[in-house]
């Protein structure tokens, strides 16, 4: 890419089970498994989840915040997840999402319509949490 204007390029949220969190991700929300097996056999610190060609998800274990000494107060936010994290999604892929979701007995909001964001007010949109207690909003435009 080089395109260097200001992106999204990951976003790391605590969990408690990288390899389930993986999981979670993969199979209700759809995001495609990065680092898996590096991480598996020790030679990568945390697997990933693909939003987009840009944007990641890290899927950091609690258990390392107190070794984070470059990150300063990591160890304090381990335990207090991100306010939410928001997917903008087509239609029919905000659609499928709430029905696996749905089909994996995973709690969500009630849909609301025409909240704003970097795009305007979006159509739809509804909120969930995953396994870990982080939560996200899941909206489309078109």
């Amino acid at each position: 890419m080089t395109d260097n204007t200001t992106r999204l390029d990951h976003v790391v949220l605590w969990v408690n089970d990288p390899i389930a969190a993986a999981g979670f991700y993969e199979k209700a929300v759809g995001l495609e498994p990065l680092r898996l097996t590096e991480y598996s056999v020790g030679e990568a610190p945390f697997p990933s989840v693909r939003v987009n060609e840009e944007t990641i998800l890290d899927l950091m274990p609690r258990a390392k915040a107190e070794r984070m000494g470059m990150v300063p107060g990591a160890a304090e936010s381990s335990g207090h997840p991100v306010n939410h994290v928001c997917l903008s999604l087509a239609a029919s892929d905000f659609d499928a999402l709430r029905s696996r979701l749905d089909e994996g007995s995973v709690p969500v909001s009630d849909v609301s319509r025409g909240s704003f964001g970097a795009r305007g007010p979006a159509r739809r949109s509804f909120y969930f949490r995953d396994p870990d207690g982080n939560v996200f909003e899941a909206r489309h435009y078109d």
